[in-house]
């Protein structure tokens, strides 16, 4: 999958521009602590390849839960992100977390557009002003004041 995914793509993943993978990096993405965190890959069902990525790691109380998403390049603007994003929220609603949170770049516009029409919050990151946290509060006693 990662052989289909831009370096721009990449960099708006990972907030740094990657040239390889190592293996100790890649074991840590697929090596998964299930109490803690969750991973939905979409599949081509012909070929078998991996199309995209979302997953969410709780925090240690399992009240908060941070996401990250990954597709492949050719795939964006398909809906494919948005069903991976859906799975992960609905997800993180039946593990009981109380949000869900994450940070994308400024300029990752496509991105900061699909997390407000999910519902998310946006605000400028206070210490890095070329950062959004994004958040969607997944329980219903907790107001826009409190995310």
């Amino acid at each position: 999958m990662l052989q289909h995914v831009s370096a721009e793509d990449l960099r708006f993943r990972f907030f740094d521009s990657i040239k390889q993978f190592t293996h100790p990096f890649l074991a840590k993405l697929t090596q998964i602590d299930y109490a803690r965190a969750m991973a939905f890959i979409a599949f081509d069902e012909a070929s078998g390849e991996a199309l995209g990525v979302v997953r969410v790691y709780s925090d240690s109380i399992g009240a908060s839960g941070e996401y990250a998403i990954l597709l492949r390049s050719d795939l964006k603007s398909h809906g494919l992100g948005w069903s991976l994003m859906q799975m992960i929220i609905e997800y993180s609603r039946s593990r009981g977390l109380r949000q869900i949170v994450g940070q994308i770049l400024q300029e990752n516009t496509v991105m900061l557009s699909m997390c407000r029409e999910l519902g998310f919050k946006v605000k400028t990151d206070a210490e890095d002003r070329g950062l959004c946290d994004v958040t969607l509060a997944l329980d219903p006693s907790i107001t826009a004041a409190t995310v």
